[in-house]
């Protein structure tokens, strides 16, 4: 089994990143931990819980939102600065865009800041369930219920509204910016073509999809919710539809709680609900386990940007970086 390195931080991980040659995980009691070498050093920035958080595309910063209405911009030195305050909300998700564009949602509004200073607060009818940016541009994904509207954050545009009914809890835009998919309440992805507004439903989970990662240039979506990572294939023109998805890290009893994809090869990392986490070759169908089984789920899971580390945390508090 690879080297690993293992931090008992007795918090639940809500996520991981790589920011330079620091690991940082954000934690559930409002605290960061940079690890260092052998140590990972805290830092206080949320007086509550952290309930979401993003790396910035860069690399270099962790944008993380709190029970404390804050939104907190962390570097790789460990720089700490206020984004924004919003008095007596949560701050349930937060998305990082291209050029430093930031968004975060609280209840039924979302905030953007663009890069340049500009900032823009859409109001919208029900309660925000994901934000995802583009991979160029300034074009925002909001998933809401019975829609994922499509913003340009730099203009005064109207949104291009995406029906379908039922909630919306996540959205991903492909990484060629040619489809948009969004997990549903029901445990189904519904994914929408851009070019023609064309649906395409992919259904038959046991379970809601929480963790949603595209593999390098975005031939499959992996996602969770599943005894296996299920991952559906996005090369042609319709995308998955009328195809059957790819099946990897196949357990019995066991449904998959995480997936990461591979920054450079076509290989996914999986954790599950009982703590174990497997890396899995999509086209040679090669698995190893990189933790075996035992504690609380994984709850957070990411490559470097090399491929060569993977770190993962769990719901229980336990933090690793395993060295591929």
């Amino acid at each position: 089994m690879p080297a690993t390195q293992q931090f008992p931080f007795a918090a639940f991980v809500v996520e991981v990143a790589f920011l330079g040659d620091h690991t940082v995980f954000a934690l559930g009691d409002g605290s960061l931990r940079w690890v260092e070498g052998n140590v990972a050093k805290k830092a206080e920035i949320h007086s509550g819980a952290i309930l979401s958080a993003a790396p910035t595309r860069d690399g270099k910063a962790m944008v993380t939102g709190g029970d404390d209405g804050k939104v907190v911009l962390v570097d790789a030195s460990s720089a700490v600065k206020r984004i924004a305050l919003v008095e007596k909300k949560w701050i349930d998700h937060v998305a990082t865009g291209p050029d430093g564009a930031v968004a975060f949602a609280a209840g039924r509004q979302v905030f953007i800041r663009l890069g340049d200073g500009r900032e823009k607060v859409l109001d919208l009818e029900r309660a925000v369930g994901g934000l995802a940016f583009a991979p160029k541009g300034t074009r925002l994904a909001v998933a809401s219920y019975d829609a994922v509207t499509l913003w340009w954050a730099g203009t005064d545009a109207e949104p291009v509204r995406l029906a379908w009914k039922g909630a919306h809890l996540g959205v991903a835009f492909s990484p060629d910016n040619r489809f948009v998919v969004s997990a549903m309440q029901e445990n189904a992805l519904h994914g929408w073509r851009l070019e023609d507004g064309k649906d395409m439903r992919m259904s038959g989970y046991p379970a809601k999809t929480r963790s949603l990662a595209w593999t390098p240039k975005g031939r499959f979506l992996a996602t969770s919710g599943a005894n296996s990572a299920v991952l559906w294939p996005f090369q042609s023109k319709n995308g998955p539809m009328g195809k059957q998805p790819t099946l990897v890290g196949g357990r019995a009893d066991m449904l998959a709680t995480r997936v990461a994809a591979h920054p450079r090869e076509e290989k996914v990392a999986i954790g599950y609900q009982d703590g174990m986490v497997i890396l899995a070759d999509i086209g040679e169908r090669k698995e190893v386990a990189l933790r075996k089984a035992g504690g609380g789920p994984i709850s957070a899971l990411a490559f470097d940007k090399t491929g060569k580390r993977l770190a993962y945390g769990t719901e229980d508090g336990t933090g690793a970086i395993v060295t591929l």
